[in-house]
């Protein structure tokens, strides 16, 4: 029972190679069983955290697991989308480098006996991020494959004003959107990091 919660972190890596190589199949059939994957495996991300802390056995190990996790997860399928032409890869560029700087951030207050919490656009961008690509493997797995922002193909007829469709596009947006927030994000974590290397500098001068 003490295990669990690193079990399901451990679920989530599992889980996001399936979804990748789901994706890459690029069949709709595939989405939908990488829509459910999915699901689960978001259900997963809020559930190791809780009984973590419920069951009072958070460990370092289950934070590295945690945080692996949750990067990994989010990049491979983001990189599979690109992959198929689904997501532009500028957009993919612009999340996982906010996620190398944002580590590095943490490591380097980590080392200096620091914390920069995350702050409401990281957990926003988080949340628009993950239901933007449930929306999106959803949209595929019914089979929209017309009404897009990329490439942008926003013709409105009787074939595009079905559900599938209206739903891809939403996803698209939501992808867009969900970029947005991760600028802002990395913004504000530079801004949290600020006063670091105001007191590196200050060590600096003073030594």
């Amino acid at each position: 029972m003490r295990q669990l919660p690193n079990m399901l972190s451990a679920s989530r890596l599992v889980a996001t190679v399936l979804v990748f190589i789901l994706v890459l199949l690029d069949q709709s059939w595939a989405f939908l069983v990488a829509t459910l994957l999915f699901v689960l495996a978001s259900i997963t991300d809020f559930f190791d955290g809780y009984l973590a802390r419920r069951l009072k056995v958070v460990s370092s190990l289950g934070v590295f697991l945690d945080l692996t996790a949750d990067k990994v997860f989010v990049s491979a399928i983001l990189i599979a989308m690109v992959q198929i032409s689904l997501v532009p890869a500028w957009i993919v560029f612009i999340i996982i480098t906010r996620e190398f700087l944002v580590t590095g951030l943490r490591s380097m207050a980590a080392a200096r006996g620091k914390v920069i919490p995350a702050g409401i656009w990281g957990k926003q961008k988080t949340f628009i991020t993950m239901v933007a690509i449930g929306a999106l493997l959803l949209a595929k797995g019914l089979g929209a494959h017309i009404l897009s922002l990329f490439p942008p193909m926003l013709v409105f007829n009787s074939q595009t004003l079905v559900v599938s469709e209206l739903l891809l596009l939403l996803a698209d947006g939501l992808i867009l959107l969900a970029t947005i927030w991760t600028l802002f994000s990395g913004i504000e974590y530079l801004i949290g990091a600020i006063p670091l290397f105001q007191s590196e500098q200050q060590e600096k001068k003073a030594s």
